[in-house]
């Protein structure tokens, strides 16, 4: 089979999501064959105040009708389809499930195998653990509160929690754009060996932002980017703070439920995945090999919390994606127009939501599970892309992938970049990450 996952020498720095789309990548295009959660070329850069990646922020936010959900016309479906399938052969994957939607219409394809095991097929209505994905809804809910008055983006954290080191430095701003510079627990030595010791284990959120905030700092508060999943948790706290109700109940009543996201699911603390869903792959953790990935299925979520547990479908992950482009049904026109004009112009990265070309989304990450959701500001298009697997493929460092490596002539990619690349190229806009090379 094409098996997927990061290496075993990668679980030192495993974050849950690579960040493909903000910087965190070998460079343009190229995928770090590592969770990282620095800049790899070590430059550090300033935030920008604004960002012209969306060329007319207007526009997207008059979008606001449905789009189609009639099939895809000829011939953009071939071509599409032939973009995937071809995409899947160059990656490090069992299969991939793809969606397109567009004024002309949508592209809803399942491709390759669910298990391997087995031989079943992967299906288009299967659920899916999005990592990453998860940090623009806890976004979306913290500028829901600044839109209602109840919170602001530049009150110090200190107002709504306390014991965070420079809390009274550190804004909400900050932990949205990932400028804070507060460390991300993922790097903690000791957490690691426990993670991937017992992948099984419940975790807290108390004690993962406990873990995170007694790292050093990685820079002064809004001096640089640091991508920290630390971030996020403290925002989900301020959201229950605020609130007065859990994030389970907060995320379902604003998003889940207006949007009809009816596949769409926090676990919390428990490890269900609901039916039908794939078998997941990866080369993290103690037991696997490049000749034998691990079979990450049931590893529990919760040490993602806010940052990267939650579990969709590829038809609820299109529907959303556009919304929190646009900002139609979830915030304001107002706070949605600095939402899209707020990215650094260095690491593509803004408020829980990154932007690259005039792609506006996020990628996403479990050991074993690799997402890809993009949307074109430009021609009003989805694309979501989610393999069974996290293994890059291509020119990766050694032990990187698997042994049976499908593309060693091709830059180092994880497996749904690989396919969202091949798409977006058939769609006339490739997909280029930030960095550098741009």
């Amino acid at each position: 089979m094409n098996s997927t996952g990061h290496a075993k020498t990668a679980a030192a720095a495993i974050v849950v999501g690579t960040l493909l789309l903000a910087g965190c990548t070998a460079g343009a295009g190229e995928t770090s064959t590592v969770s990282t959660t620095t800049d790899p070329t070590g430059t550090k850069a300033t935030p920008a105040a604004a960002s012209d990646c969306v060329t007319d922020p207007d526009a997207v936010i008059a979008r606001t009708a449905d789009l189609p959900t009639s099939p895809m016309p000829e011939p953009a479906a071939s071509a599409l389809d032939a973009a995937a399938q071809q995409g899947l052969a160059d990656a490090a994957a069992p299969g991939v499930i793809v969606a397109v939607q567009s004024p002309d219409g949508l592209f809803l394809e399942a491709y390759g195998t669910a298990d391997p095991a087995t031989g079943a097929p992967m299906t288009t209505d299967m659920h899916h653990r999005v990592g990453s994905i998860s940090k623009t809804y806890t976004g979306t809910l913290l500028l829901q509160l600044v839109d209602e008055g109840e919170v602001g983006l530049d009150d110090p954290v200190s107002d709504y929690l306390d014991d965070v080191p420079d809390g009274d430095e550190v804004t909400l701003r900050m932990l949205a754009d990932m400028s804070s510079g507060i460390a991300s627990y993922t790097k903690d030595d000791a957490w690691q060996a426990s993670y991937f010791g017992d992948p099984l284990k419940v975790w807290s959120p108390d004690e993962l932002v406990e873990i995170g905030l007694a790292l050093p700092p990685v820079f002064e508060p809004g001096e640089s980017f640091d991508y920290s999943n630390t971030n996020t948790l403290l925002i989900g706290k301020v959201i229950e703070e605020v609130t007065g109700q859990t994030y389970d109940e907060v995320i379902q009543q604003r998003i889940i439920e207006p949007l009809g996201l009816t596949n769409t699911m926090w676990p919390g603390a428990s490890a269900d995945f609901p039916a039908p869903h794939a078998q997941g792959f990866t080369l993290q953790g103690e037991t696997a090999t490049p000749d034998a990935p691990a079979n990450a299925t049931d590893w529990n979520p919760s040490w993602g919390w806010t940052a990267g547990e939650l579990i969709t479908t590829a038809a609820d992950l299109a529907t959303y994606a556009r919304h929190q482009a646009t900002g139609a049904g979830l915030i304001s026109p107002e706070l949605q127009r600095e939402r899209l004009t707020g990215f650094d112009d260095y690491s593509g990265y803004g408020l829980a939501i990154t932007c690259s070309g005039g792609w506006v989304g996020h990628t996403g990450e479990l050991p074993g599970f690799n997402t890809v959701m993009l949307y074109d500001t430009a021609s009003d298009t989805t694309l979501i892309t989610l393999t069974n697997s996290d293994i890059a493929s291509g020119d990766c460092p050694e032990g990187a992938t698997i042994t049976d490596n499908p593309t060693v002539d091709l830059p180092c990619s994880s497996p749904a970049l690989r396919v969202a690349t091949s798409i977006t190229t058939a769609l006339g806009n490739p997909y280029v990450g930030p960095g550098p090379k741009r």
